[in-house]
C-alpha cells in the first residue's frame, strides 16, 4: 500500500491545479480542506459545465448543466447551493454548495443536496385545494387560485374596513427571509406576525436582550483564542454548517473549546474541556467563572471602567460609596463572591478542580473570547434567560465584545437591505392575542398560547394563516390547538401556506402550494462570522429560463403543477384586498415603473439590489451586468467583513446638534440617526427629561 502523501505534496497538487484552471483564465475553487483539488465547477462554466454522469458508470455518459444558485430552506443558516440543471430536459438533478455564499463557503450539510427529493417528493402538494367536508374530516376539492385569493382578500378587507384589525394573522414556523412578509402585514395595517419563538430560543435571547437590546449573538468563533459553547445545538444544529466550519477552524488555529451539555455530542468530541453539568447549574458555573476573573484581576479593567455603567449602579444601589472605579472594583468582588468553584461543584456536578482549569482557560483568552448560548440550558429551564446573561457577562468582564475572535451584537454581523417602499415599523392597532397585556415582561410573542388567549379573550381571528408551522405537532399541547382549528367561532378561515401535509394544515380550510426553496425568491441575510452578506434564494427553473433567453411572467409558470411562491402571493393577494387604491394599501407594491400596475418580483428585488446594497452594483458592472442579473448569477454579495467595535466609532458632528450631557455620561441630541440602507430592526432608543 502506498503512503498517504504529506502535506506539503497535497499542497503542491493543488498549486498545479490552481495554475492550470487560472491560466485558462477561470476561478478555482480549493476544496473544503483547501488542500485538495478543486472541489466546485469554475463560475466561468456555471453556464455549461459538463460532466459524467456517475450513476453511468462504467459507462462514461456526459451530462451538460446550467448551474444556478439558490439558498437552503432546511434549516435558517441559509447556505448557499447551486441547482444542476439539465441543460436538455430542464430538471433539476442535484444540488451542491454554492462556494460564491460567504456564509456556507460551498461547503453543506446532508439537507442541502436533499432538497432534489423534496422537489421530486411523490406526495407534494401540487394544487390548491379547498375543504370539502368538516375540518379534520380530510376530504378535500381542487379550488382555483382566483376563487381562492378572492375569497381570502374579501374577508382581510372586510375586517380592514370594520376595524377588527386584529383578526388577521399570519403564523409561522421559520421566515427564512428578510422580513418581507412582516412588511406585508404592516403595509396591512396589521399587527399579525405571529411566530414560534417563544417555543425554543425566547429564553437565550432574552438573557442577550438584557445585555446589549440585541438578542442574538454573533461569535467570531474563526479569529477567537477560547470557544466556550453552552449547549452544541448552535454549531450542530441552528446554524450548524457556517458555524462549524469556523469552530474548527479556530481550533486550527490554536483556540481551545469548551463544551457545556449533558450529552457527548459531536461538538464536544472536539472539546479541550467538556463539562457535562447537571441541567440548569450552567448559571452558576459561569458565575464561579466570572468571579475567578474578578478575583485575580484577570478581567479587562480598562475597558469595564470605560463602557461599564458602574457610575450609575454605585448611585442606584450604593449611595454611600465614593463614586470610583476602585470603589465600584471592590463592590464588583463582593458581589460575586459567593459563587466559588466548590459552590459550583455541588451545583453542576463537575469537579471544582476542572472548574478552576476551565476558569483559567477562559481567563486566558483576552477579548479573544468567542460564546454562544441558544437553547438547550436557555429553553428547558425555569429562568433559564439567565444562562445566557450570565455567558456574555463573561464577553463584558473580557471586552470581548465585537472585537476579532470576540462576540458580536448579531444586527451588526447582518444585513437587511431597505426594500423600494418601507411600511411603518409597527401598526397603530395593537394585537393583544400576540403581545397580550398581563405578560408585560415578555420578550417574544405568546404564540403557543394562541388556543387559550382566543378562549380566555372570546376572541376570533377572522383569517389565520400558518406557513412552515405545524402546532399541532410541535407545541406541547396540540390537542389545544386542534380545539382551536375546529371551532369556527375562534378561527373564521384557515390557510395553511405549505409545500407538504402536516397535521396542522389537515384543520385548514385552504391549503396552498408553495414552492420549496429553490422554487421561491427571498433574501436572507444572518450573523456567521464578522461580515455582512445577503444570499439570493431564487426559483432556479425561473432564472434558468431566462438565462436562455425566455421571460418568465410568473414563478407558477415553471414550478410543478400550480405551485406558487409567496412573494407572488402576497403581492396579488394586497393588491386583490385594495383593488382600486382606495385604502392606501397597494401602494407598497405598485410599481415605480410603471404606476398603476402591479410591482413585479424582478422590479422589487432589482431596486433592491441597484438602490440598498453597498457596493453591489459596482461589483456588477465590473463584469457587465446589472445588480439583479449579478445577484441572479452568484446567488450572494458579501457588502463587507471585520465590522469591528461599532461603539468606538465617533458620531459625526452633524448628528450632534443640540446636545446635552447627563450625569452618567451620556448624550443626548435632536438628531436622529440618518437614514440607512441596512434596515435590521435595532432596539429603540430612550430619550431624556425632554424627549
Amino acid at each position: 500500500m502506498s503512503a498517504r502523501p504529506t502535506l506539503d505534496e497535497l499542497n503542491r497538487r493543488v498549486s498545479v491545479a490552481r495554475a492550470e484552471v487560472e491560466a485558462r483564465g477561470e476561478t478555482f475553487y480549493p476544496g473544503a480542506s483547501r488542500v485538495h483539488l478543486a472541489a466546485f465547477p469554475p463560475k466561468e462554466r456555471w453556464s455549461d459545465w459538463v460532466e459524467l454522469d456517475s450513476r453511468a458508470w462504467p459507462e462514461r455518459v456526459e451530462r451538460r448543466y446550467m448551474l444556478v444558485p439558490t439558498t437552503c430552506f432546511n434549516c435558517e443558516s441559509a447556505c448557499g447551493l447551486l441547482a444542476y440543471v439539465d441543460r436538455d430536459t430542464l430538471e433539476v438533478r442535484k444540488f451542491e454548495g454554492n462556494p460564491e455564499h460567504p456564509g456556507s463557503r460551498g461547503r453543506n450539510c446532508a439537507k442541502g443536496p436533499a432538497t432534489v427529493t423534496q422537489l421530486t417528493d411523490p406526495d407534494r402538494i401540487l394544487t390548491p385545494l379547498k375543504r370539502a367536508g368538516e375540518r379534520g374530516e380530510g376530504k378535500w376539492e381542487p379550488v382555483g387560485w382566483d376563487e381562492a385569493l378572492d375569497d381570502i382578500a374579501g374577508r382581510i378587507r372586510a375586517a380592514i374596513d370594520e376595524d377588527r384589525h386584529r383578526e388577521i394573522m399570519y403564523h409561522v414556523g421559520r421566515p427564512g427571509e428578510d422580513g418581507f412578509t412582516e412588511r406585508t402585514l404592516a403595509a396591512w395595517g396589521v399587527d399579525g406576525h405571529n411566530s414560534h419563538t417563544n417555543i425554543c430560543s425566547s429564553g437565550a435571547r432574552a438573557g442577550y436582550h438584557f445585555w446589549m437590546g440585541m438578542d442574538r449573538p454573533s461569535p467570531d468563533h474563526e479569529n477567537a483564542q477560547v470557544i466556550l459553547l453552552v449547549s452544541s445545538h448552535l454549531e450542530a444544529g441552528h446554524y450548524f454548517n457556517p458555524h462549524a466550519q469556523r469552530v474548527m477552524e479556530g481550533k486550527k488555529r490554536g483556540a481551545k473549546l469548551i463544551v457545556f451539555d449533558t450529552r457527548l455530542s459531536n461538538t464536544a468530541t472536539h472539546a479541550d474541556h467538556w463539562l457535562s453539568t447537571y441541567p440548569g447549574s450552567e448559571a452558576a458555573v459561569l458565575l464561579a467563572i466570572a468571579n475567578h476573573l474578578i478575583r485575580t484581576g484577570s478581567y479587562n479593567a480598562a475597558f469595564v471602567e470605560r463602557w461599564w455603567n458602574w457610575r450609575e449602579y454605585l448611585e442606584e444601589n450604593h449611595p454611600d460609596e465614593p463614586p470610583t472605579f476602585e470603589a465600584f472594583q471592590r463592590v464588583l468582588g463582593e458581589l460575586y463572591e459567593e459563587y466559588t468553584f466548590e459552590f459550583a461543584a455541588s451545583e453542576s456536578g463537575v469537579s471544582a478542580e476542572t472548574l478552576a482549569a476551565v476558569a483559567e482557560v477562559v481567563a486566558g483568552a483576552g477579548t479573544r473570547l468567542s460564546t454562544h448560548n441558544w437553547r438547550s440550558a436557555a429553553a428547558g429551564n425555569l429562568g433559564g434567560w439567565q444562562v445566557a446573561r450570565a455567558l456574555f457577562l463573561l464577553n463584558a468582564l473580557l471586552g470581548a465584545i465585537a472585537v476579532p475572535g470576540g462576540t458580536y451584537p448579531n444586527a451588526w454581523n447582518k444585513f437587511v437591505p431597505r426594500p423600494i417602499r418601507m411600511p411603518p415599523r409597527h401598526p397603530k392597532h395593537w394585537n393583544e392575542l400576540t403581545w397580550p397585556g398581563e405578560y408585560p415582561l415578555s420578550l417574544m410573542e405568546m404564540s403557543f398560547l394562541l388556543p387559550h388567549l382566543t378562549r380566555e379573550q372570546e376572541a376570533r381571528l377572522a383569517v389565520y394563516f400558518t406557513r412552515v408551522y405545524n402546532p399541532v405537532w410541535t407545541n406541547p399541547d396540540g390537542f389545544s390547538w386542534i380545539e382551536m382549528l375546529t371551532d369556527p367561532e375562534r378561527i373564521g378561515l384557515h390557510v395553511a401556506l405549505t409545500p407538504t401535509w402536516n397535521e396542522t394544515a389537515f384543520f385548514a380550510d385552504y391549503v396552498l402550494p408553495m414552492g420549496h426553496s429553490s422554487e421561491r425568491h427571498d433574501l436572507t441575510s444572518y450573523e456567521q462570522y464578522d461580515g455582512l452578506w445577503i444570499g439570493f434564494r431564487q426559483p432556479v427553473l425561473r432564472a434558468a429560463r431566462e438565462r436562455l433567453g425566455e421571460t418568465v411572467e410568473s414563478t407558477r409558470d415553471v414550478t410543478p403543477g400550480e405551485v406558487w411562491e409567496e412573494n407572488e402571493f402576497w403581492i396579488e393577494l394586497t393588491w386583490r384586498i385594495d383593488p382600486d387604491g382606495s385604502r392606501g394599501i397597494r401602494q407598497f407594491f405598485e410599481s415605480r415603473e410603471r404606476p398603476g400596475e402591479k410591482m413585479t418580483v424582478d422590479e422589487y428585488y432589482g431596486w433592491i439590489f441597484a438602490n440598498s446594497v453597498p457596493g453591489l452594483p459596482e461589483k456588477a458592472a465590473a463584469e457587465g451586468r446589472s445588480p439583479l442579473e449579478y445577484m441572479r448569477r452568484y446567488g450572494a454579495f458579501e457588502i463587507g467583513s471585520t465590522v469591528g467595535p461599532l461603539y468606538e466609532e465617533r458620531v459625526p458632528d452633524g448628528e450632534l446638534a443640540d446636545m446635552s450631557i447627563d450625569g452618567a455620561g451620556r448624550a443626548y441630541t435632536r438628531t436622529g440617526p440618518p437614514p440607512s440602507l441596512n434596515v435590521v430592526p435595532l432596539p429603540p432608543l430612550d430619550g431624556d427629561g425632554e424627549g
